[in-house]
């Protein structure tokens, strides 16, 4: 197998959702509050359609498990990572995610450390973004005390900006931000409060989880110091936002191509790769394909090298096992 897996993206309504999907990618979305597109996905909520080549028509994670060759091998069982687009109409549920030892004892899944490139922000956009509180004792009493402005910390962004998000970390994206998700391949989400909001379809109060949420939170929190670098490769700009040792699980890179690029696997046995502005062309294994905005894809371990040609902004991603 030669060839790039081109994947067919899975949406999911959600409650603070809306329908920038649409109008900024061009997607065909479903009826409702479209609040993500699971772009890059083996997991049961969402995997994705092959869409091209030998294995059109399959699920993702089903050529993972019976061809292991195209993904070099791996050790994981499951495939590991997840690529969203988030598109945050209303603010989202202020949430905590587990690390893979609680996930797996409690959820059966892989735990979920995720990050985010904010591909728009509305003028004074912000994040929820860790915490104030210094011990576990005065985490749960300010839960208790529904003391939410006073435990939540508040991170400004704009748009090209680029946020880690380990598992054990108090955070949200909030109203007027559209962001791309590279993640563990993990659904497990942990709400601490959600603006008493009413689910349409239930009625009811979506559930929260504080038990949990106290159980898996770091405390004290400490925002993570990133070590982002950048090389130029002719009028193209190659950005490593995140790899080893900083993140144990993926390395996410941000391309910005000016005419040709030539690139080759990094830190790991495949490449994922979002478009999310421009177009242009790969050419891998003696063909070429049409790149535009709203593609995603997967360079298998089969492909050494290809080539990138155009005016593209592109986030590539790579599981670190």
């Amino acid at each position: 197998m030669v060839e790039p897996l081109f994947l067919k993206p899975v949406f999911h309504e959600k409650i603070w959702g809306g329908r920038r999907l649409a109008t900024d990618f061009g997607y065909d979305l479903p009826a409702g509050t479209i609040g993500e597109c699971w772009a890059i996905s083996g997991h049961p909520h969402g995997p994705n359609e092959i869409e091209n080549g030998e294995f059109k028509g399959q699920l993702l994670p089903d050529v993972y498990a019976q061809h292991p060759e195209v993904f070099g091998n791996p050790k994981s069982k499951v495939f590991p990572l997840l690529t969203k687009i988030l598109d945050a109409e209303a603010s989202l549920s202020v949430q905590v995610h587990p690390d893979n030892a609680y996930a797996e004892e409690h959820e059966h899944e892989l735990g979920k450390t995720e990050c985010w490139y904010i591909i728009h922000a509305d003028e004074g956009a912000y994040l929820t973004y860790g915490h104030t509180a210094k011990t576990r004792e005065e985490l749960k009493e300010m839960i208790d005390k529904h003391e939410w402005s006073k435990l939540f910390a508040k991170k400004p962004v704009k748009t090209g900006d680029f946020v880690y998000v380990p598992s054990g970390t108090i955070h949200a994206l909030n109203k007027g931000i559209m962001a791309l998700e590279t993640q563990q391949s993990s659904d497990t989400t942990y709400r601490i409060y959600d603006y008493d909001r009413v689910d349409k379809k239930t009625g009811k109060k979506r559930a929260l989880h504080l038990k949990q949420s106290i159980d898996v939170t770091t405390v004290p929190f400490k925002e993570p110091d990133l070590h982002i670098s950048t090389e130029k490769f002719g009028n193209s700009t190659v950005t490593t936002l995140i790899t080893q040792p900083d993140s144990p699980f993926f390395s996410v890179y941000k391309w910005d191509i000016n005419g040709k690029l030539t690139r080759r696997h990094e830190h790991g046995p495949y490449t994922l790769m979002s478009i999310i502005d421009g177009e242009g062309t790969l050419s891998a294994a003696g063909k070429t394909y049409d790149l535009k905005k709203g593609t995603h894809l997967l360079m298998p371990a089969t492909i050494d090298e290809w080539t990138l040609d155009g005016k593209m902004l592109i986030i590539a991603s790579e599981s670190v096992e």
